[in-house]
């Protein structure tokens, strides 16, 4: 081997090196969150920044493309942002840097202590309240011009159901927390599994006085078909005419 690959080679592999996890980093993955860890670069991009996730956190939170575009289709409904399930941060610190104002609840402290970590390895933390707290209690007390609603979809175990209706959806059922949100603003977005009954979804637009616009989106990351989002009220065809991804479009 001559000189000069030699040094290529030592070149590709300090490169390399800067994106291996520590010996540390990869005693405390177990076998639940493997597959997940194996993709925490599209999960966030900076992980290797000192991003911190708890076991949930690994299935819970919205992958990064993903949540740069809910972020992109927020522009339509205002400048607050209320993320009613915000986990460990990822959608928070996507609406945080478009520059939106987020209020970002969660029911867990220490899911809040690490979305404000991770918001300041993004260097958004100071356009973000965290909050922890119950959203169904605090929603009367909430003003935003966009609600995103993220909640538990009980855990990995939703894909083996072929039809998930609202009715699964944790800490209560769809059609109460989509009414909640609805006091809160008509400008709502929801991230559900991709095996959710649209059905449903493209229900919920009724419970308004008039009906809301609604579209259904399903989103893609690497090929990988993971997640659909709703959109109502003026979030709902926000430059429709610029869209990229695979979308499937319903209006009630």
């Amino acid at each position: 081997m001559s000189r000069r690959s030699k040094k290529k080679r030592r070149k590709i592999l300090k490169h390399n090196a800067k994106r291996k996890p520590s010996d540390d980093s990869q005693s405390i993955i177990s076998p639940k969150i493997k597959k997940y860890w194996l993709q925490r670069y599209s999960l966030f991009s900076r992980y290797d920044e000192g991003i911190k996730m708890d076991e949930e956190g690994w299935f819970s939170v919205t992958p990064e493309e993903i949540a740069v575009r809910h972020a992109q289709r927020s522009v339509a409904g205002g400048v607050v942002v209320v993320d009613c399930f915000a986990g460990v941060g990822g959608n928070s610190i996507q609406f945080a840097a478009l520059g939106y104002h987020v209020v970002a609840i969660d029911i867990d402290p220490k899911k809040v202590e690490m979305a404000s970590n991770n918001a300041k390895i993004y260097g958004v933390d100071n356009y973000i309240d965290f909050i922890v707290g119950d959203f169904l209690q605090l929603a009367p007390s909430l003003k935003g011009n966009v609600v995103f609603l993220s909640p538990p979809w009980g855990g990995p175990s939703y894909k083996m159901t072929d039809n998930f209706t609202l009715n699964l959806l944790k800490p209560v059922d769809g059609h109460t927390l989509f009414q909640v949100a609805q006091t809160i603003t008509p400008n709502i977005i929801m991230f559900l599994p991709r095996n959710v009954d649209v059905s449903q979804v493209e229900e919920l637009s009724w419970l308004s006085s008039p009906p809301l616009n609604v579209e259904i989106e399903e989103n893609y990351v690497q090929g990988f078909l993971k997640g659909i989002t709703a959109y109502f009220g003026k979030t709902a065809y926000w430059g429709v005419a610029q869209e990229t991804n695979s979308v499937h479009i319903h209006e009630v």
